[in-house]
Formats: C-alpha cells, structure tokens, sequence
C-alpha cells in the first residue's frame, strides 16, 4: 500500500506541470508509468509492463496499460487518477488472459531453434532462443507476434507461427506422451525413412520431439505443430533414457563444453548453430540436464557464491588465488560485481573456456600463452553444481519439461 500511495503522491506532483498540451500530456504520463515500472518490473525479463498512450485524428486519448502484475496495475491506476492528466479512454490489462487467448495458454517451440525478440518485430532486437519442444507459458499474441515466457521464466517475444499454441488440456497431454531428443549435433526430419526423402525441417542436438516408434532403422517423431516425419533411430535417445543418462559432473560438464570449440557468436543464441556467452553455459548445462537462467547478469546470481574477489592482486590473478574454483564453476566478467556483461566455465588451473567471437579455451593467468585480454575484469564465480532444483533458480531439466507446467510458469 505504501508502494501505491507514493506513486499516487508522484502524480500529484507531475500535475503541478501538466497542461493541455499534447506533448506535455505523454511525456507526464511516461514519467508517471516510468515510476511505476521502475518500483514492480525493474527487469523486462523477469515480468511485463507495458504502458502505451495514443490520440487519435479527434484529439482523443487512448491510453492501454498491460502486466503481469495486479500490484503494477493498481499502482498506475492511483497515480493516473490523483494526476490531472484527462484521458477518454483507459484500459488496465493483467495478463495472461485465457479468455483472449482462447484457452491457449501453453505453447511448445515447433522448430529446431525458435527466436525471441524484446519486441513482437522483427527490426527488434534478439532477446534469446528456445529449442524444439521447449514448453511456454504464453501470455499475450498482437499482430502475429506472441509474448511468451520460456522454461527459465524469461519474458519475450516469438513469431506465433513458430510455436504451438495449446490449451491446457492439449499440453498435458504433450507433456505426459513419450519423446525422444536428438543426440546428435544436426539431422534433418524426413517425410519418409529414407535419406532422399524431402525434408521436413531441421533438428539440433537437444530438440525433443514426440515419439511416434521406431521403424527399423528409422524412428517416426511429430512436432506439437502436428507435423510428423522420420529420423534415423541411431540419432535418437527416448527422453526417459537421456534424462536418466545426465549426469551433470564436473568432468561431463566441460566434455561437453569442449565439443563445442569453434562455435560462432551470435547475439542471443543458445543453440550448436551460433551461442553467445551465456546462451554457451546456458546451452553446455542443458545437455547436462540443468536448466540455467538466460543471460550472464541473471546466471551469476544463482548457485553458490564462490570467494575469489580477495586473492586477487590489482585485479591479476594466479592459479593459487584462484584455488577456491572448481572445475564446472561459472566465473564472470564485467565493470564490478553488480554489472556483469561475459561468462565462462572454469576448467582448472587457471584455465576457463567461453564464448568471445567463438567457443574457445583462454588462461586467467598473465604469463599463459593463451591469456584472456579481459582478465582483469573477473568479478564474481558461482557454483551450479549440487544446487539443482533446491530454490536457487536452477532447475533440472526433468522438472521444467514434465513435472506441473505451474512450476515453471510463475
């Protein structure tokens, strides 16, 4: 309550200055949704804010007010209405609502790497991407765009046309049918079991399709998008036997890191095709069986943290300073501990391997051949193993893809 009255107070003070004047009228209407944003969804990731305000050819105001959130939304309303802002017309939306979404409000990735976008355009910047069969929460569609959040609970927005879109009863039924993942690193989906037949789209390692049983050598699969086609078995482990085959040690952790050596950057990419740094840890515990948060500045928030800051000399560091990492650790780079921009995964012995231009293997230390320019800016390492599904934000996959969709969708 205290949190309302003081953006009621806010609109109080911006009415001092308000006029008639159109211009005046949305700037103080942004100052006042610019408040409330910053106190309930200071980070567009982690819920929805949207305030939009647009006058049409009569001069009327129309103003639309959207969240996640009941508490934003009433916030908004109190500080609107001690203004003296006018408006013909205002609307306050909390989303998800299933009666606008016709019931759908799941969705599932239907193609090998779904892109997000921080805006439904696609002149909108790349926000990050999905593998197939990555389950949803949708939110809201506008304009042929989606506005979804995925398994690690990151708000964004999708070309519908590349999802499923579901009714809860429609994606029970998906979350409990047998699936298989992909093992390999690409494969195409075929229209028949034969490697000349047409293709019917592409698949990366750690897609999940539907298991529709194996035919010889060849097992027929199906998207949530109802498309169906063919696989050779040799590339395919059923879901049940992968999970049960992670085994997220510090030693498989960097295996598989490794195999990805040589990987192009791409902004906001988490998929073998392109990584960027956090889509690379990201993507590395995912084959593990680990679901991490999206991007560096969330990742290091979670686990363990891992005391390194006090060893350091005038920000150089030496393997013994660096003694308190294990291998599998997460260790990050940026201004200072509160802006972190770069992550990578600790190997040993000052040595760690990342995303910069490419997957690649750099040391920590000053005299290594291989020394990482960026060094000095080490700020923080966590510890994501053994802090799995314990209320660290760091979940397994098992959880996140089968258990209650309600786990993942807060």
């Amino acid at each position: 309550m205290k949190r309302i009255l003081s953006f009621a107070a806010m609109g109080l003070l911006i009415s001092a200055c308000c006029s008639n004047c159109p211009d005046s009228i949305e700037a103080s209407f942004k100052e006042v949704a610019k408040g409330v944003k910053s106190v309930f969804v200071p980070d567009s990731r982690d819920n929805v804010f949207i305030a939009d305000i647009d006058q049409d050819e009569d001069g009327k105001w129309e103003v639309n007010i959207i969240s996640t959130l009941p508490q934003a939304l009433d916030s908004m309303k109190v500080a609107l209405e001690k203004s003296n802002l006018k408006f013909d017309d205002v609307d306050y939306k909390l989303i998800p609502d299933a009666e606008d979404l016709e019931g759908k409000i799941y969705a599932v990735a239907s193609q090998s790497v779904v892109n997000f976008r921080n805006e439904g355009d696609y002149a909108s910047e790349a926000a990050t991407q999905c593998l197939m069969g990555a389950p949803l929460k949708v939110l809201m569609n506008e304009d042929g765009w989606t506005l979804a959040v995925t398994p690690e609970g990151y708000h964004a927005w999708v070309s519908s046309s590349t999802i499923a879109h579901l009714t809860a009863e429609e994606f029970e039924k998906y979350t409990a049918a047998p699936k298989v993942v992909l093992n390999v690193k690409y494969s195409d989906v075929k229209e028949e079991p034969s490697a000349t037949s047409q293709q019917v789209c592409d698949a990366v390692l750690g897609d999940v399709l539907l298991d529709l049983g194996k035919q010889g050598n060849w097992w027929k699969v199906g998207l949530a998008d109802g498309r169906e086609g063919y696989l050779p078995a040799s590339e395919l482990k059923s879901f049940d036997e992968w999970l049960a085959s992670r085994n997220p040690t510090p030693e498989n952790i960097i295996a598989t890191a490794k195999t990805m050596v040589g990987v192009p950057y791409m902004w906001a990419a988490s998929s073998i095709k392109a990584l960027d740094c956090s889509g690379f840890s990201k993507y590395v515990y995912y084959l593990n069986g680990i679901v991490l948060r999206r991007d560096a500045s969330q990742q290091c928030k979670t686990g363990d943290d891992v005391d390194i800051d006090k060893y350091a000399v005038d920000s150089v560091y030496t393997k013994e300073a660096l003694a308190n990492l294990q291998m599998g650790d997460l260790i990050f780079f940026g201004r200072n501990r509160d802006r972190i921009s770069h992550v990578g995964i600790y190997i040993g012995d000052g040595i760690f391997i990342h995303e910069a231009g490419m997957v690649k293997i750099n040391s920590l230390i000053p005299e290594d051949p291989n020394y990482y320019s960026g060094s000095k800016r080490l700020k923080r390492a966590a510890r994501i193993i053994g802090n799995v599904d314990c209320g660290k934000t760091i979940w397994s996959v098992e959880k996140l893809y089968k258990a209650n969709p309600e786990i993942w969708s807060k």
